[in-house]
């Protein structure tokens, strides 16, 4: 079915924008009326509690341009471009800064309706190809205006949010799901090992066999990494806090001889120690040879005192340890980690017993995390299926 199309300038009574309260002489306060940015658009909502920022009532009486009216659709149009969010029919007196432009439609278009289509393959691509890209991608207001946005008769556009709506929903709930999976290893961490003054400590460096970073300096150059042999590891195998294999950077079967000490094993912990620090993972029983850089720390267990799984979550979930890192990098993680520092970590040492029952229930929750990332993953293409049909008429 084809549907007309029309600009949304056409179908808008306003199209606008806010500023920055600074450039007129004003200042943003720890309180009153709450300011927007691009961030508080969230999942088609405002959520005023992210990072908010306020503005006094005096400023937003004289910044008239940008205040924002219950049902209003707001849109970032700089740096993130395109997120789209509803304002709600009881919300409260808002303003917003120039990384959102404030759409109020005519009745011949719903909102939900246009919600999604903002975020839509369709309107996503006008809105790419609109962009000007510099410092920061950003769209204008007459970019905005220009947008084209199909236009089926009321009924059916109601009949569209609402099945788009319910979908997203279901997508929602398995995001919520996986956000509170997600805590679990923290969670039975503290349940297992928090308040536990009965355990002993011992320093990493008294229960690990090997503690080693990668090659410096003219020991691995960058010209000597080739496309295809024997992986190199990096900050990007480790900075979700699991193992991932894939790599870009390989070395020679040669270079390698001249690298065998930088060897990660099965089992090894690896702490990201520049960079974004403080992340880690465990190396799976099942990877072929690798090499560590400088990047990492690579710690191999004493399996006679700790199980590899329990030493990467208290690197982890463990407040004690948290605190020492604190005090050792003077409160700043991201400036860096050493071997000497994570070495002189105290940790607790249940006995091997209480480990391998945490790694055992640990197992079982990253196979129900994996499980339901694949399944999220199904539900976002059909979903994207389902919003392509819709606004091409085939719903």
């Amino acid at each position: 079915m084809s549907w007309s199309r029309a600009t949304l300038k056409e179908e808008a009574s306003v199209i606008t924008k806010g500023t920055t309260p600074t450039t007129l002489g004003y200042s943003v306060t720890s309180s009153g009326v709450p300011f927007l940015r691009a961030q508080n658009l969230v999942d088609g909502s405002v959520s005023v509690g992210a990072d908010p920022l306020f503005v006094s009532n005096a400023t937003h009486q004289a910044l008239k341009r940008s205040k924002i009216h219950p049902k209003d659709v707001l849109i970032s149009i700089a740096g993130t471009i395109g997120r789209a969010s509803i304002v709600p029919d009881d919300a409260e007196e808002m303003n917003c800064n120039q990384a959102v432009a404030i759409v109020r439609t005519s009745e011949k278009i719903d909102r939900r309706f246009m919600l999604h289509w903002l975020s839509s393959a369709d309107a996503q691509s006008q809105m790419s190809k609109s962009k000007v890209t510099g410092v920061i991608s950003n769209l204008s207001l007459g970019q905005i205006g220009a947008l084209q946005i199909p236009l089926p008769p009321l009924e059916e556009q109601l009949r569209i949010a609402g099945i788009l709506d319910a979908a997203d929903a279901l997508r929602r709930r398995r995001r919520e799901a996986l956000a509170l999976l997600d805590t679990l290893p923290g969670a039975i961490f503290a349940e297992m090992f928090g308040d536990r003054p009965d355990l002993p400590t011992a320093k990493i460096d008294d229960v690990i066999v090997n503690g080693r970073t990668g090659p410096f300096g003219s020991q691995l150059l960058k010209s000597e990494f080739v496309e295809s042999g024997i992986p190199v590891l990096g900050i990007d195998n480790v900075v979700t806090n699991k193992f991932v294999e894939e790599t870009p950077r390989f070395i020679t079967q040669e270079k390698y001889k001249a690298l065998q000490r930088y060897t990660v094993i099965p089992g090894d912990v690896l702490i990201t120690i520049m960079g974004t620090c403080g992340r880690c993972a465990v190396v799976p029983s099942d990877v072929q040879t690798m090499v560590n850089t400088k990047h990492l720390c690579c710690l191999t267990p004493d399996k006679d005192r700790v199980d590899s799984e329990f030493l990467r979550a208290a690197f982890l979930f463990d407040d004690d340890v948290h605190r020492q890192l604190e005090q050792q990098t003077k409160g700043s993680i991201m400036s860096g980690l050493n071997m000497g520092i994570i070495k002189g970590l105290s940790i607790k040492i249940p006995n091997l017993e209480e480990q391998k029952s945490f790694a055992a229930q640990l197992r079982g929750i990253n196979d129900l995390i994996d499980k339901t990332k694949a399944h999220y993953q199904e539900l976002e293409t059909l979903f994207a299926s389902l919003q392509s049909r819709a606004f091409a008429g085939a719903l």
